[in-house]
C-alpha cells in the first residue's frame, strides 16, 4: 500500500527531511521553466551555501530570471519595469548566482536548455551544459544520478488533498517519477518533493497525480507566490510577414505546433486573421502573389477560414493556443481510441451522434449486436451513449426504461435512438502540451477556463508529444491518426545554403539555448504522412548598425542536418526544400534572402559548383527589401491587422518609446568608434523638448546630478530624437 507523504509548512523542515532521506550528496532534478518550487530550491541552495559538506548538483533547464539592464540607462529602464512586473515573484537565487559567476564550489548547475543567450559568455555554465534532445532528458537525468525531484504543484480545488496537478510541467515528471520510485524500491534512497502553490492553474487529465506520488509536501498557503511571467515581445514587420507565410501552409483540419516568442505569436496572429478577417488576409495573399510565386501553399496549405479547425500537439503550450481556442480555431478534437480516430479522419463518423454511428461501429467490428457490457462502457466513454445508461441482465437500463440491445431490431433501434444515445462525441482533446510558461494574463486565463475548455486540454509527457515511437506510449498508429496534416513550426538563428539549420549554438561551441524538441519535431515531420517541418527565420540580424544575413553559405555548427531540410520561411517567402536537388535548394534559399546579400551568396554557391555559372539573379528576387515588407503588410488595409502587440502588452506607451530609443542607442554604440561618435553628438544636442520631459522623468533623468547622470540624459535625448526618424 502506498504511503502518504509527509506534509510540512516550513522550508527548513522540508530541507531537513530531504537530507534525512538521501544524505549530503544531492543531485536535484527540477522541471524546465515555470514549475520550479522556488521556496524549496532557495532553502536548499541557502543550506548548501552555509554547509560546505553538502554537495548540491542542480540539473534542469530554463531557469527564468527577471531582466536586469547592463548599462546605467538600461538599468534605469529595466528596474521600474521589473519591479512592476516581477516585484512579487521570488527569484531563483542559484540562477542569479550562476549568471553572476558566484556559485559556491559545492554547488553545480547543469542545464540542457538555456534562457536564450543568458550564458553565452559564462564559461562555467557552458562547461556544465548537457546537450540532449528533450525526449532523452529523463534518461540523462537518471544517468546523472538524480536522487531528489522537486516540483511546484497545484492542489485540487476541492480541497480533498488526494490529488495534485503537475500543471505546467508534466513533461518530464510523468516519466521521471516512476523511475525514481523504482529506484527507491531497489533500495536507493530518493526524495520526491512537491511544493503547493494555489496560484498555479489546476490542469486535469494526464497532469493529475495522486498525493502518494510524493514523499514530502511543502504546504503553506500564506506563502503562495505569483508565477514567473514572460512578457510578450513586440512583433516586428518582418516577423509578421514570416508568420503570414507560415499561416498559408496550415491546413484546415490539421495539427499545429508552434513555439514561444514573437515569431510564434506572429503565426498565431496571422492564423486568427485568416479565420476572423479573411478578406484582409486574402488581400495580403494576393498582393504578395503567394500562390503564383510559391505553389507549395496550394498543395499543402490554404487561405480559407477554419471550418474543421486545428488540433494542437506542442511540447510548449504557448499563450497563443488559448487565443486560438477563444478565436474558434483550436477546435478539432482527437480521441484516445485509434479505431475511433481513424473513422473520424475517414469521415465515416462525425461529432454528432446518431443511430448510424452505432451502425458504422458495428460494420467496423468495434461493437457487437446485441450490445455487450464492454460495448456499453466503451460507448459511454466517448459520449455515444448517455453516461447514465447501465447494462443489467442483458438489457440497457436508463431511468425507468429497459431497452433491448439488439441493433437488428427496428423497435430496439428506435428506442435506443430516442432514449439512450448521446448528442455528441465527448472525451476529445484539442491540445496536448508538455509544459507552459507565458505572460501573467495567460495564467489568469488558465485559472478561469470554462470547465468544458479545460477538459479539452491535456498536459502530458513530452515523450507522447515529441516522439512517435517512445516506449511508454508506444502507439504510433494513434499518434499518426491524431496528427494529420501536421505543421511543426520552429524558429532558427541561421540557415546555410545546403539547408542545414542553426538554432542552438555557435560554431565556436558556445551554446545559445539548446536543442529542446526541435530535432524531434523535424524528424517527425519526415515520418508522418502529409506533415511538414517549417523553420521560421528572419532574413537578417543587426550587428551594431550593420545588417548581416541569416542565410549564409556555410557554418561550423548545425542543429538540424541538411538531410532533414524541409521548409524554410523568411519575410521574403517560402523555400520548399524537401526532395529537391542541391542547386534547387541553394537557389530557393537565395531567393528568400535579403537582396543586399543575394549576389554574395550566389557567387559563393557558383564558386563551389553548386549553382550553374550561367545563372543570373532574377529582377523579382532583388525586391527583397524592408520596404516591400512594410508595403505588403499595408495591403491588408487596416492598421491593427499586424499590430506590434496583438495580444496585450506589459509595457507602458512611454516605455515603448524609450525601448525603441535605447535599442537604437545600443546599436550605435556597439563599437568604440560608435561610442565616441555618439557621445560627441549627444553632448552637442539641444536641451530636451517638452514632449521628452515625461520620458526623462520615467528614467529619473529630468534633474540629473553629477557627470554620469548628465551624460545619460544627453545620450537619452539624442537617442529619442534619432528614433523619430
Amino acid at each position: 500500500m502506498a504511503k502518504s507523504p509527509i506534509t510540512l509548512s516550513k522550508t527548513d523542515a522540508c530541507i531537513d527531511a530531504i537530507i534525512a532521506r538521501v544524505g549530503q550528496d544531492i543531485t536535484l532534478g527540477l522541471p524546465l521553466g515555470l514549475g520550479k518550487p522556488v521556496r524549496i530550491i532557495n532553502a536548499l541552495y541557502r543550506r548548501a551555501q552555509q554547509d560546505p559538506g553538502l554537495n548540491l548538483h542542480i540539473v534542469t533547464a530554463l531557469s527564468p530570471l527577471a531582466p536586469q539592464g547592463k548599462g546605467s540607462l538600461e538599468r534605469r529602464f529595466m528596474e521600474p519595469f521589473a519591479e512592476r512586473v516581477f516585484g512579487d515573484v521570488p527569484e531563483l537565487n542559484y540562477a542569479r548566482d550562476a549568471v553572476n559567476g558566484k556559485l559556491p564550489p559545492n554547488v553545480k548547475v547543469s542545464e540542457f536548455f538555456f534562457q536564450a543567450g543568458a550564458y553565452l559568455n559564462n564559461p562555467l555554465q557552458q562547461q556544465h551544459y548537457v546537450c540532449t534532445n528533450y525526449t532523452h532528458a529523463v534518461r540523462d537525468l537518471m544517468a546523472l544520478g538524480v536522487n531528489v525531484v522537486a516540483q511546484m504543484v497545484a492542489p485540487d480545488p476541492s480541497g480533498s488533498g488526494e490529488t495534485f496537478s503537475l500543471s505546467c510541467n508534466p513533461d518530464l515528471s510523468l516519466d521521471l517519477v516512476p523511475k525514481l520510485q523504482a529506484l527507491e524500491a531497489s533500495g536507493v534512497p530518493v526524495a520526491l518533493v512537491g511544493e503547493l502553490n494555489r496560484q498555479l492553474p489546476y490542469m486535469g487529465n494526464d497532469a493529475v497525480v495522486p498525493a502518494t506520488a510524493f514523499d514530502i509536501l511543502l504546504q503553506s498557503p500564506a506563502d503562495d507566490y505569483p508565477l514567473f511571467p514572460v512578457p510578450s515581445q513586440p512583433i516586428s514587420a518582418a516577423d509578421h510577414l514570416i508568420g503570414f507565410y507560415a499561416s498559408t501552409l496550415i491546413r484546415d483540419g490539421g495539427t499545429l505546433q508552434v513555439g514561444i516568442g514573437s515569431l510564434g505569436a506572429a503565426v498565431v496572429n496571422c492564423t486568427l486573421l485568416r479565420h476572423r478577417a479573411n478578406r484582409q488576409y486574402k488581400a495580403v495573399f494576393d498582393h504578395l502573389q503567394v500562390a503564383e510565386r510559391f505553389p507549395v501553399v496550394t498543395e499543402w496549405g490554404g487561405t480559407e477560414a477554419f471550418s474543421e479547425g486545428l488540433y494542437g500537439s506542442s511540447e510548449m503550450m504557448v499563450d497563443g493556443f488559448i487565443h486560438l481556442l477563444n478565436g474558434g480555431v483550436l477546435k478539432r478534437q482527437v480521441f484516445s481510441d485509434v479505431d475511433l480516430q481513424e473513422l473520424i479522419n475517414a469521415g465515416l463518423i462525425g461529432s454528432d451522434v446518431s443511430i448510424e454511428t452505432l451502425d458504422v461501429l458495428r460494420e467496423q467490428e468495434l461493437i457487437d449486436s446485441p450490445l455487450r457490457a464492454r460495448d456499453i462502457q466503451w460507448l459511454k466513454q466517448y459520449g455515444i451513449l448517455r453516461s447514465d445508461v447501465q447494462f443489467k441482465g442483458g438489457r440497457l437500463t436508463i431511468n425507468d426504461y429497459s431497452l433491448d440491445p439488439d441493433l437488428d431490431k427496428e423497435d430496439a433501434r428506435s428506442a435506443i435512438s430516442t432514449v439512450a444515445l448521446g448528442k455528441q462525441l465527448t472525451g476529445g482533446v484539442v491540445l496536448h502540451g508538455g509544459f507552459y510558461i507565458g505572460p501573467d494574463s495567460f495564467y489568469e486565463q488558465l485559472r478561469n477556463l470554462p470547465q468544458e475548455d479545460a477538459a479539452r486540454i491535456c498536459m502530458t509527457s513530452v515523450n507522447f508529444i515529441n516522439d512517435l515511437y517512445d516506449h511508454r506510449f508506444g502507439n504510433q498508429r494513434l499518434k499518426a491518426a491524431q496528427r494529420k496534416e501536421s505543421r511543426f513550426i520552429n524558429s532558427a538563428m541561421m540557415c546555410t545554403l545546403d539547408g542545414s539549420i542553426v538554432s542552438d549554438g555557435l560554431d565556436d561551441g558556445r551554446v545559445v539555448s539548446g536543442v529542446g524538441g526541435q530535432y524531434n519535431f523535424v524528424a517527425m515531420a519526415h515520418e508522418l504522412p502529409r506533415a511538414r517541418s517549417i523553420i521560421a527565420l528572419r532574413s537578417t540580424r543587426k550587428s551594431g548598425k550593420a545588417a548581416e544575413s541569416n542565410i549564409i553559405f556555410s557554418y561550423g555548427h548545425c542543429t538540424i542536418p541538411r538531410h532533414l531540410r524541409d521548409v524554410v520561411i523568411t519575410e521574403y517567402g517560402i523555400a520548399d526544400l524537401r526532395g529537391k536537388s542541391d542547386q534547387e535548394v541553394y537557389l530557393a534559399l537565395i531567393r528568400i534572402a535579403d537582396a543586399r546579400f543575394q549576389p554574395g551568396l550566389l557567387k559563393q554557391a557558383q564558386k563551389a559548383g553548386k549553382v550553374a555559372a550561367s545563372f543570373r539573379l532574377p529582377a523579382q528576387w532583388q525586391q527583397n527589401t524592408p520596404d516591400t515588407v512594410r508595403t505588403a503588410l499595408a495591403s491588408a488595409g487596416t492598421a491593427d491587422a499586424f499590430a506590434s502587440f496583438p495580444f496585450g502588452c506589459d509595457f507602458t506607451d512611454d516605455e515603448l518609446v524609450l525601448a525603441k530609443a535605447l535599442k537604437g542607442l545600443k546599436a550605435a554604440t556597439s563599437t568604440w568608434q560608435g561610442k565616441l561618435a555618439t557621445v560627441w553628438k549627444a553632448l552637442r544636442e539641444a536641451p530636451a523638448d517638452a514632449d521628452q520631459i515625461a520620458l526623462l522623468e520615467r528614467m529619473s533623468l529630468a534633474d540629473p546630478e553629477g557627470l554620469r547622470e548628465k551624460l545619460d540624459q544627453r545620450l537619452l535625448v539624442h537617442a529619442l530624437r534619432g528614433s523619430r526618424t
